[in-house]
Formats: structure tokens, C-alpha cells, sequence
């Protein structure tokens, strides 16, 4: 076993971050030692981690050494070399950019070193960076916790403990979201424990526990005392300056709640008058606009039209909603599909295309059915039966009329764009009317037929449940399992094994099984006609031992010789493989189970128990006979109801199927011939091996809520007819009456109406029967739709699919209510805390076990709740994610970054509406006397105009979001607005400056006007309140609402130029160098002036052109191009911006050369100490053979990049000589 040697001090982050590394690979966690180590190990720090034992003995020394080796055990290093890279390039960040900054500002506070002033403020911008390149992330590398975040999150520990205050924080929301997703991690838990996070920066006294303390400290001379009372001193002053400074500077909001509480009656126009808040909150932005939508009929296919009649020359976009159940409510699964919809709709609706979505529900037959069942026994103490059908079919219409319309109401709160007035209910009377008549035209076309087969029977529910109703839960072995309706747990996952006495001889035969009860049916035993073993066998017999039946011996090639005896009992009735074995062998059929799991068709003492009871009985019946041979654990997948959480059992039933042979034919020819495209086509394999492979569908259902079964059993009174039985499908005939069901019996056995009797079949059709003919039944079909359908199923209604993704948890589970990682949308659109979390699992089915594992879950993920997004942040995060049809690894904290911006979008438009003034009229088209900066900003607009026009043609809908939020983001508000302030600023100095100001205006306008269009159909409440905000082009003309004015193209946005976009990434190069020179020298506040030296006069002529913006951008005094023959002042620091310009920063009488090249002559010489204890242990004789080959990467990396950093520190220590 390995032993990993770390140090028992609490805050040795170098030991946690070894430590947490362990816990990811618990398989080969290594024994954890907190006593020195060995002398004769030769190691210098710890953590240690020694491999081995003796001669064959490796050690492995440094966190990074020893956190790499276990991360790469436990699969945490990458999946693959591009991940791994990119881990390896954090572990660099952490070891040589955050860990040396992060001790700096923390060691001072514990006492050990001198305090350095501009260490907080380094610490600062080293997390801004990290800060930026967490914003679009949940975790550094990939979908999961790697050891990129494990080293860059231990590097952290002292700071976010001592360091980070509050408002420190709250300027790195990225990263604090991040820290603490990290550290609530159980693995992170178990080493560090409940993390209490900084309030006030303070000394620290170090925590040693007593038991690792060697030896009582000597008592401190006198000048150590001075020492050390000099550094309080100066902690105090320290500290009296942050309490000013903080005095100076307003501590930073946060994003608070704020109501829209203007009187407006339910449908009027929202109040866009009042001045806009502050900032951006959810609740205001969201109040009022859906009523106004829904009553302006913005949503119907009429708006804006004469008449549904006349053609649209821009098209025609129809779309109905997969229809949710009836009882359900809203999970992230329908967020998701009702943003892409939405977002769709939307789209086409302001292309101008006549445009309707229709909604609509199902009546979820058997989840409606319990729910109201429930009810009764709870209110009235009745079941269905004590009311009997008609009555118990009331409450059911009862119960949906009063609580129906819940699943509306959520779908309206999600901003639905929905034409409500056509909102259709699988038991409306059009829609039943449909169902029928697809039923009989369907039946008698010998689509539907009756045939008895094995279905997937739940005996709580008492019906048929269709194999997506049936979940499989995995087993490792022995497992106890709760049962509905018994009272003790279920044993499952274990084979048992007994023998059948062969007829006539002495000889036994060995069969196992895992349902043991079931060995009551068996009518046969199976074994390979190759087996050698029992080919001595062919023709015998075997005896069951509880009753007289003797079975045959039946020689089948499914039978698997290597598994167990070779021999397998056949029990036809129960078991869907057996069933071929006794259709083909011409096996009896014995069913021993009722409806209710009661057996039947067996001998006592078993008649009438229940199922399981039953197993342990026979299980004792065959040890009492002899015959029981053992019982050993065995992995194995339990059916069970994900409905009632009954252990599903395959019953023989007679039940109505639909051949689907032809229609999956039809559907994958469909498809391979072009009429119909499946999006994104890596579905193809998928959808064609569904369709090759299609199996018959049951679709009968024993319930009472539904559409009831349109078929009638016929007995004929008639000596000269044979009675029919149930099974037979010539004594079954469908019919719109029972008159014309009679008629059609009459005509078939040719007798008079008077010999017929009927009985309709009690059972429904399943609830997907109706949900699969909505797209016919919600616009009339079988009477009004306009072109004639003449048989259902060979219509390709549909000419495009799209597969959106599955939606798993942040670490790419599936969502279960066990695991407490269910995420309700409205939950993220209005915030919840942990407790509410909690709260919600206690009122669910889980038992408590479950309920406590649950909590866990939710206290890691959500450790302060859920913050308040917003319907905007939730549809536009769930678009950004949808990445072509993979799983969708959905972390809360990324949707409220997206909440962020609409803040970002909040106060931009703010800003541009105080900019523009009140007296702005937007002009008609350009002037032609733009700026640069107005010409490059116009160009990335027309730029996202194409991005997006592109991206909803191919349901890209991660490239629509990107491209908007880049635009909005990083070129609007990040470059152009912070470009153009001189311009505002200088508007009133001369003719000249107006105008330049009144071009800028304009183009602002634009910019804002447009950007608000793309982002609608994501985005519909805040574009609407933003959009309402702004004046019209043409006020008598402009539609009233941003969701029926037109989506902007690329034909009117046709301003896009490859020339300016490349000038300009060049002129945001320079202007990076720039900042980032200045960050290097700490220049926060102070201008300098910045010469810039370009390799030829057309790039002098470009900076020249762009000096206003470079200067602006840069926060520089004054910016001067100079020609690669031009003489650069003495006292810059020198940058290199491209092959073409270099940056030369005039530092010279700004900073403390002395002190600056004193810091830098210190680093260099620990640069170079680092350097040869690397070249030293490199240089060892069994190096390569000892050391891991990553371990060897890493140690080559770390030298090339100290190398890179030396000469760096080298050339900065030559410039500011000259400075001198």
C-alpha cells in the first residue's frame, strides 16, 4: 500500500490539495501519515507520497508531483491529451502565477513575513483573470471536477479563509461560485471540512493541534518581541487603511428584488413611462407583458392578416406541443423543450411568416387515474369501484377542470408564445371523435388486430404499462427492494438453484432462476442441442414435485451452455424469452398469477398467496423435498413501475396491438429517401435502428379514465355459430355505435341483428394513442382539414425532427428524486432556498434514507439555494447549452451568470437612453460619415445579423447565443460604448463635435434597436421592456411589440467588412499589450504616455487612424506611432503587440525604479534557486527510470516556463536600469 507523508497543519494547503486528490481515487487511496518522514526517503516537503516498498521503492515529492500521480488514478487528470494539456496548464497557473501572490498577502497576516502593500492588489487581478475565464464554465476543465480545479482551488484556501472580504467577492462572482461548487464537493468535505469563508481580513493565529506539537515552544528573547510588536503595528496601520478605503469606496450591491407595483389591469399595457430601476430584477421585468401579449393577439396565426385564406408570401410556420400531461407540472426537461419551441416560433413569427403553436395537454390516463383514486380514499374513504365507472369518470372531469390548467400557467410563466384560444385536451369531444375513428378505420384495415401475448403488467395499477413506463434498476447482488403492498422489504439479485427429478430414473436435472415462485409454471426445461451432457436426455421427462405434471426435456439453441448447469427452466406464461421457447415447442401456457398478484392455477398450500410470500414458501417446500441445491448472489436488472414502484411481472393477456412493421418502414424510407430530415443527424443510427427493428405496440390500458376501447366482443345465438373466445379477433368488431357494430356482426356471420349480442371492451386505449394522432386530431381531422388524408398512417406530416438533449445534473447525472438533484424551472426563475429544497423532499414519496442521501445532494450543489435568474437567464442558458443534441450538464450558477447579463444588457440600455437624451429622432439609414469605431461596430452587428439568421436556419442554437451575447457583451458594451464616451463627452465643444456625437447617437440607437430584435425570440421579457423604452424609426408604422417587428437580415444588415473587422482585432491587440504592461507595473490609476512602433508606415497610418480609440481603451496619456527607424525615449517598458507594432510604455518618473528592480532582483533569485534544485533532480542517475513519465512532463514544463519567466524578470530588471 502506498503511504502519503503530509503535514498536520490545518492550513498547509499543499497537503490538502495532495489529500483531496487521494479521496478521487478511493480505490487506491494511500495510507495517510502526519509524522515526519524517514531521513533515508532524502525528500525536502511535504506531501510525500512513497510507492512501493524496499528496492523497488519510488517516492514522489511536491503537491504537484503527488496530486498528478493520484488524479491520474483516479481518472481525474483528463479524458483525453487535449484535457490533460489543459489541466497541466492550470496546475501551472496555481503553482506559478496564484500560489506565490495568494502566500504574499496571506503569510504577512499570519506572521510570518513582512507585509507587502501591493500584494492585495496583484492577488486581485491574478483572480479577475481566473474571474473572466470562469464565466462561460462550470469547472476548468470539462464537464467534471478535475485536478485543475483541486490545485487552482487549494491554492485558494487561505485567501477566500483570510483574505477575500465580502465585497471582494462580490467582484468575483465567477470565482466565488466556482470556490464553493469546489468545496462542497463530499471529497472536498472530507478533507477540509465546512469551509467558513472571510469577513474581515485579520491576523491569523495558527491552529496546531496539541497532539502534533512536539515540543513546547522556547520563550521568546526580547528582540524577538520587538519584532514582533512592530508587525502588529504595522498590521494595525494596515488594517486602518483598508477600514478607510472602504469608507471611500460604496461597498457594491447586490442584485436585489424589485416589484413592479403600477396599478395595470389584467391585459392593458405595461407603464413604460416611469424611469427604469436601478439595476435588473426578474420580477419587475416580467410583471404584466404575457396578459398584454395574450390579448393583443400576437400569438394567433390571424395577427397582422386579412384573412387565414390568403397566401403568405413569406410562408407558413405550423408547430404543436408535444402535449404534456394533465396532472404534471413543469420540469427541466419541458424548460428545455418549450425554450427551443418558443425560441423557434418566435423566430418565425417576426420573419413575417403566418405563424401558430398550438398548445394542448394529454389526459395521462394512468397518472390522472391514481391521483384522483387517491383523493377519494383520502377525502371520501372510497375507491373507484364503491362509485362505480360513470360516477368515478365525473370526478375525474371534476378534479381536471379544477386543477387542470396548472401545466398552462407554467408554460405561460416560461413566456410560451402559444395561441391559447386553441388550446386542445385529448378527451375533447373533436378529439375523441378522431381517436375513434383512426381506431375503427385502423382496425379494419387489419392495422389493429387482437392477439394474447405477455405484457408488462403492474399489479398496483392493475393495467398494462408500455416498456418506457418500465424503468431498470440495476442490481449488484443481494438487495433488498420495497414492494407496494408488503410490508417487509423484497429480496432480489440472487439466483437459487434446485433440481428436477428426471421421470423413470434416479438422475436429476439442475436448474437456477431468480424468481423462484415462478418455477410453479414451468412447463418444460431447456437445454443446448450441442450440449453433450443431456443429449442422453432427448425425450425424457422431468417431474414437477408440488404437482403431477410432467415436463419435456426441449432441446433450444438460446439456451447458454456455459452459463450455470446449461440446463434452464421454462416457465411460458411468465418470462418473455420462455415465451418463444413454448410458442415454438408447443409448450403449455400456465398463468399462476391474477391481476392483483394473487396466485392462481397452482396447487396448495401456494393457491391465493401473494407472489412474494410465495417465493420464500417454495423456497422452503423444495429444501423440506430435498431438491434445493444453493443460493448465491447474482447481478441482475429489476423491472420496475415508474409509475406505482411495483416490481412489473409479464402476464399473458388479450390485449388490442398496432402493427407498426409498415409504418417504420415508411417512417426510415421517409427518411432515406430525403422527405424527411432528422436534426442533428447523428440520430440517424438511432432513429433507423427504432424503425428497422420496430416492435408491435400494445395499446390496451385497464383503467376507466380515457377513451374507451370502440370494440365489441360478438356472441351469436345461434346453434350453427361456434362460440368465439377473447383471443380471437373474428369475434371482435369496432364500430362508431353499438347499432353499427351490430350491423357489421350481422353482416359477418350472416345472421339477422336480432342473434347478436355485444359486449364493449372494458379497457382503454393507451393515453400515446390519442398524444400520437394530436397533430391530425387538433385541426379537425377527420372532417376539416383541407386537403384530404386519406390514410393516417402513410402521411409524412412532419418534414424536419429535431432531437433536442437530455438535461442531466451539473456532474452529469440523470435527474432523480433520490439523488435530491430534480431541478423545478420555477424554482431557478424566482430563487429558493436550501431549506425550501428540503422542504420539498419531505413532502415527496422518498423514504427517509433516501430523503437524508437526498439533502446531501442538494447541500453540495445548492449550498446557499437557488438564486433568483429570472425566465430570461433560464431560456437563454438552456439554448446556450443545447449543443446539437448531447446531454446537457445543466449547472445552476451558469444560468444566474446569464441573469448577469441581462444586467450587463440593463445597463447599457440605460445608459445609451441617457446618452441619446429626450429629444433623439432615430434617422432612416446611415450618413456616411461614421467613425471607425461606428463602422467596426456596425460591422460586427451585420456580423451577429448573419450568426443568428444562420443559426435558427440549422437549430445551432449555441451559435445564436454566442454570437449575441459576444456582440452585446465583449464589442458593445465592452469595446464600443468604452471607445465612443470622449466623443459624448466633447459633444458641445464645436460644430464638429456635435455632429461626430449626433453620427455616434445613431449608431448607438442601432446598435441597441437591433441587438434587442436578435435576442427576442431568446429573451422575450427584457427585449420587450428595453425595446419599449426606445423611440421608434417610424412611430405611425413600427409594430407595438418587439415580438411581430421584423427579425433582422442580411440584407438590410449588409455592413459586414473582413477590412475593419481585421483593423481592429489588430488595434484590441495593441490595446491588451497595453493593459497588460500597465497590470505589470501596477499602474491602476496613473496615465502614461505609450509610443508605439510600427514596422512600416501603413501600419503607422492604421494606429494613427485608431489613436483615439487605442488611447480611450488603454487608458493612456497620449499615444504616438513611431517607424521601426524612430528612436524610442528612454524609461519604457517594452511589450511586443504583433510582427508589426511593439509597445513601448513610458514608466520613467512614475514608479520606484529602485524598489522595483530590488522586487525583481529578489524573484530573480528565487527564479534561479527553483531552476537548479529542478536541473538537479533532473540530472539524477535513475530519474527517468524512478520518476512517472507525467511526473517527468511536468517537472520538463515547469523548467521551460521558469525559464521563460527568468528572462523576462531579466529584461524588465535591463529596462529599468536604463531607467537610472
Amino acid at each position: 500500500m502506498a503511504s502519503l507523508y503530509v503535514s498536520p497543519h490545518p492550513d498547509d494547503f499543499r497537503s490538502l490539495f495532495a489529500l483531496i486528490a487521494a479521496e478521487f481515487c478511493p480505490s487506491s487511496r494511500p495510507k495517510t501519515i502526519t509524522e515526519d518522514p524517514p531521513t533515508s526517503l532524502n525528500a525536502r516537503t511535504r506531501p510525500i507520497l512513497v510507492l512501493g516498498s524496499g528496492e523497488g521503492e519510488t517516492v514522489l515529492s511536491g503537491a504537484s508531483a503527488v496530486a498528478w500521480y493520484l488524479a491520474f488514478q483516479g481518472k481525474r487528470a483528463g479524458v483525453d491529451t487535449k484535457q490533460q494539456s489543459q489541466v497541466w496548464q492550470w496546475l501551472s497557473f496555481a503553482d506559478n502565477e496564484l500560489t506565490p501572490v495568494s502566500c504574499a498577502v496571506v503569510f504577512p497576516l499570519m506572521g510570518m513575513t513582512g507585509l507587502q502593500q501591493s500584494s492585495r492588489a496583484e492577488l486581485m487581478r491574478v483572480l479577475k483573470v481566473l474571474n473572466q475565464a470562469l464565466e462561460p464554465r462550470t469547472f476548468l476543465v470539462g464537464e467534471g471536477i478535475t485536478l485543475a480545479d483541486m490545485a487552482v482551488a487549494a491554492a485558494l484556501l487561505l485567501p477566500f479563509k483570510y483574505v477575500l472580504e465580502p465585497p471582494d467577492r462580490q467582484d468575483l462572482t465567477n470565482v466565488t461560485r466556482w470556490f464553493s461548487t469546489c468545496i462542497n464537493q463530499p471529497q472536498f468535505l472530507k478533507v477540509l471540512g465546512k469551509i467558513t469563508l472571510c469577513e474581515k481580513m485579520v491576523p491569523v493565529t495558527p491552529k496546531i493541534n496539541a497532539e502534533n506539537v512536539k515540543a513546547a515552544s522556547p520563550p521568546k528573547t526580547e528582540a524577538q518581541l520587538k519584532k514582533e510588536a512592530k508587525k502588529r503595528e504595522k498590521m494595525e496601520k494596515f488594517q486602518q487603511k483598508k477600514e478607510m478605503e472602504k469608507k471611500a469606496k460604496p461597498e457594491k450591491k447586490e442584485l436585489g428584488v424589485i416589484t413592479y407595483n403600477i396599478p395595470t389591469p389584467q391585459g392593458e399595457k405595461k407603464d413604460v413611462i416611469s424611469p427604469l430601476p436601478d439595476s435588473y430584477s426578474p420580477q419587475y421585468v416580467e410583471a404584466a407583458w404575457y396578459p398584454w401579449w395574450e390579448k393583443q393577439g400576437f400569438f394567433k396565426p390571424e395577427y397582422g392578416r386579412k384573412s387565414l385564406s390568403e397566401p403568405n408570401p413569406r410562408g407558413i410556420f405550423m408547430m404543436c406541443i408535444p402535449p404534456p400531461n394533465v396532472t404534471g407540472s413543469l420540469h427541466l426537461g419541458h424548460a428545455l423543450t418549450n425554450a427551443i419551441q418558443d425560441s423557434l416560433t418566435r423566430w418565425h413569427r417576426m420573419q413575417g411568416e403566418t405563424t401558430l403553436w398550438n398548445p394542448g395537454c394529454d389526459h395521462a390516463g394512468i397518472a390522472t387515474q391514481v391521483v384522483v383514486e387517491k383523493k377519494l380514499m383520502r377525502e371520501r374513504g372510497m375507491s373507484r369501484h364503491d362509485l362505480g365507472r360513470e360516477n368515478f369518470i365525473q370526478e375525474v372531469w371534476k378534479w381536471k377542470n379544477e386543477k387542470g390548467d396548472r401545466i398552462y400557467h407554467q408554460l405561460k410563466k416560461l413566456g410560451s408564445s402559444l395561441d391559447w384560444e386553441r388550446a386542445c385536451f385529448t378527451m375533447d369531444p373533436k378529439l375523441s371523435y378522431a381517436v375513434q375513428e383512426a381506431f375503427i378505420r385502423m382496425h379494419e384495415e387489419g392495422v389493429i388486430y387482437r392477439s394474447k401475448r405477455l405484457v408488462n403488467w403492474s399489479c398496483t395499477l392493475n393495467s398494462a404499462i408500455s416498456d418506457i413506463e418500465v424503468d431498470k434498476k440495476e442490481l449488484t447482488g443481494r438487495t433488498l427492494l420495497p414492494v407496494p403492498g408488503y410490508k417487509e422489504k423484497v429480496e432480489f439479485g440472487v439466483l437459487v438453484s434446485f433440481a428436477y427429478q428426471v421421470d423413470g430414473s434416479d438422475e436429476e436435472v439442475v436448474v437456477a432462476t431468480t424468481r423462484i415462485e415462478t418455477m410453479l409454471g414451468d412447463t418444460a426445461v431447456a437445454v443446448h442441442p450441442d450440449d453433450s451432457r443431456y443429449q442422453h436426455l432427448k425425450g425424457k421427462m422431468v417431474l414437477h414435485p408440488f404437482c403431477d405434471r410432467k415436463m419435456p426435456i426441449v432441446f433450444n439453441d438460446f439456451v447458454d451452455m456455459s452459463f450455470g448447469t446449461g440446463a434452464v427452466k421454462i416457465t411460458p406464461a411468465h418470462d418473455h424469452n420462455d415465451y418463444e421457447v413454448g410458442v415454438r415447442h408447443n409448450l403449455a401456457f400456465i398463468n399462476i398469477l391474477d391481476e392483483n398478484g394473487l396466485l392462481i392455477n397452482v396447487p396448495p398450500p401456494f393457491l391465493g398467496m401473494k407472489r412474494f410470500e410465495a417465493r420464500k414458501v417454495v423456497l422452503q417446500a423444495l429444501k423440506d423435498r430435498g431438491q434445493f441445491k444453493e443460493i448465491k448472489d447474482n447481478p441482475m436488472v429489476v423491472p420496475v413501475c415508474s409509475r406505482s414502484k411495483d416490481i412489473v411481472e409479464p402476464l399473458l393477456k388479450p390485449q388490442w396491438y398496432v402493427n407498426c412493421t409498415d409504418m417504420g418502414k415508411q417512417a426510415a424510407d421517409a427518411v432515406r429517401e430525403g422527405r424527411l430530415k432528422i436534426i442533428p443527424d447523428h440520430h440517424l443510427k438511432t432513429w433507423f435502428n427504432w424503425m428497422d427493428n420496430i416492435r408491435d405496440w400494445c395499446i390496451s390500458r385497464q383503467l376507466w379514465w380515457g377513451h374507451r376501447i370502440p370494440a365489441y366482443f360478438i356472441t351469436v345465438n345461434d346453434p350453427s355459430v361456434k362460440p368465439g373466445e377473447d383471443m380471437d379477433g373474428h369475434y371482435w368488431v369496432s364500430g362508431r355505435s353499438e347499432e353499427e357494430a351490430r350491423e357489421k356482426a350481422a353482416k359477418r356471420f350472416n345472421v339477422s341483428t336480432d342473434k347478436i349480442t355485444l359486449r364493449q371492451d372494458e379497457d382503454v386505449l393507451d393515453t400515446w394513442f390519442s398524444s400520437g394522432i394530436f397533430p391530425f386530431s387538433i385541426f379537425g381531422w377527420p372532417n376539416e382539414v383541407k386537403r384530404p388524408i386519406v390514410d393516417m398512417t402513410n402521411t409524412v406530416l412532419f418534414v424536419q425532427v429535431y432531437l433536442h438533449a437530455v438535461v442531466r445534473d451539473a456532474h452529469g447525472r440523470k435527474m432523480s428524486k433520490s439523488l435530491g438533484n430534480v431541478i423545478d424551472p420555477l424554482d431557478v426563475i424566482t430563487g429558493i432556498s436550501l431549506e425550501g429544497l428540503h422542504a420539498q423532499l419531505s413532502d415527496s414519496n422518498l423514504d427517509p434514507v433516501e430523503v437524508e442521501k437526498a439533502k446531501q445532494g442538494q447541500k453540495s450543489d445548492y449550498p446557499n439555494g437557488i438564486p433568483e435568474c429570472g425566465t430570461d437567464a433560464l431560456r437563454f442558458a438552456l439554448c446556450a447549452y443545447t449543443s446539437q443534441g448531447r446531454d446537457i450538464n445543466l449547472d445552476v450558477n451558469r444560468i444566474l451568470g446569464y441573469r448577469h447579463f441581462c444586467n450587463k444588457l440593463w445597463n447599457a440600455v440605460k445608459f445609451a437612453m441617457k446618452t441619446l437624451g429626450d429629444n433623439f429622432v432615430p434617422s432612416e439609414k446611415l450618413c456616411g460619415e461614421e467613425s471607425v469605431s461606428d463602422r467596426w461596430i456596425l460591422s460586427r452587428l451585420s456580423a451577429a445579423v448573419g450568426l443568428c439568421d444562420a443559426g435558427f436556419k440549422a437549430y445551432d442554437f449555441p451559435a445564436i447565443t454566442t454570437a449575441i451575447y459576444n456582440f452585446w457583451l465583449y464589442e458593445l458594451c465592452d469595446v464600443y460604448l468604452e471607445s465612443v464616451k470622449p466623443v459624448f463627452s466633447k459633444a458641445e465643444d464645436d460644430a464638429s463635435s456635435q455632429k461626430q456625437a449626433m453620427v455616434c447617437r445613431q449608431t448607438l440607437y442601432t446598435c441597441l434597436q437591433v441587438g434587442l430584435r436578435l435576442l427576442s425570440p431568446l429573451m422575450p421579457f427584457v427585449t420587450e421592456e428595453l425595446y419599449q423604452r426606445l423611440p421608434r424609426r417610424r412611430p405611425q408604422h413600427d409594430p407595438p411589440s418587439i415580438c411581430v417587428t421584423s427579425y433582422p437580415d442580411t440584407q438590410e444588415f449588409c455592413w459586414h467588412s473582413e477590412e475593419v473587422d481585421r483593423d481592429m482585432d489588430f488595434i484590441m491587440t495593441v490595446v491588451k499589450t497595453i493593459r497588460s504592461l500597465r497590470a505589470d507595473y501596477n499602474l491602476t490609476k496613473t496615465r502614461a504616455d505609450c509610443y508605439l512602433q510600427c514596422i512600416d508606415s501603413t501600419t503607422v497610418s492604421l494606429v494613427h487612424k485608431y489613436s483615439l480609440q487605442i488611447q480611450t481603451l488603454s487608458y493612456s496619456q497620449a499615444v504616438i506611432p513611431l517607424t521601426a527607424n524612430q528612436p524610442v525615449p528612454e524609461g519604457c517598458a517594452v511589450a511586443i503587440a504583433s510582427d508589426r507594432c511593439t509597445v513601448n510604455l513610458m514608466l520613467k518618473g512614475l514608479i520606484d525604479v529602485e524598489k522595483e528592480v530590488a522586487k525583481l532582483m529578489t524573484k530573480k533569485g528565487d527564479l534561479e534557486k527553483q531552476m537548479e534544485k529542478l536541473k538537479e533532480k533532473i540530472a539524477k542517475t535513475d530519474y527517468k527510470e524512478k520518476v512517472p513519465v507525467k511526473v517527468q512532463e511536468q517537472d520538463a514544463e515547469k523548467l521551460r516556463q521558469s525559464q521563460i519567466e527568468l528572462e523576462k524578470v531579466k529584461e524588465a530588471i535591463d529596462n529599468f536600469r536604463k531607467m537610472m
